[in-house]
């Protein structure tokens, strides 16, 4: 377990992580005081505590609508992630070349071990 100081909002935190993170919780650190401090800029927050609140619900905010975009591009196709536009006709029929490829495959692979 390794030990490392962390500045959020100007104080200094110990912090324990794993051997080899160090590095990432550094970063994940500065990313969240660069937050903390746009927050503060922005006059929102009446005191630290509130600011640290803050700051948690709008960095909870960004990661539910991360999980949010990532679920939603799960959920499509993958031609329809990568912006590729095709009928259900064209599709089916890539489909089929994939799976005349993969049993052409198989057969070959089969007369393979047979030598």
């Amino acid at each position: 377990m390794a030990e490392i100081s962390i500045t959020i909002n100007g104080r200094n935190y110990g912090i324990a992580c794993d051997d080899g993170q160090e590095k990432r919780v550094q970063e994940l650190a500065r990313y969240v005081d660069a937050r903390l401090r746009e927050i503060a800029r922005a006059g929102a927050a009446s005191n630290e505590s509130h600011l640290l609140v803050l700051t948690a619900i709008i960095l909870s905010d960004e990661i539910s609508d991360l999980k949010s975009q990532g679920a939603a591009m799960a959920r499509q196709p993958q031609h329809a992630a990568l912006g590729v536009k095709m009928s259900d006709e064209e599709e089916e029929e890539i489909v089929s070349a994939i799976d005349l490829l993969a049993a052409r495959i198989d057969q070959i692979a089969g007369n393979l071990q047979k030598l």
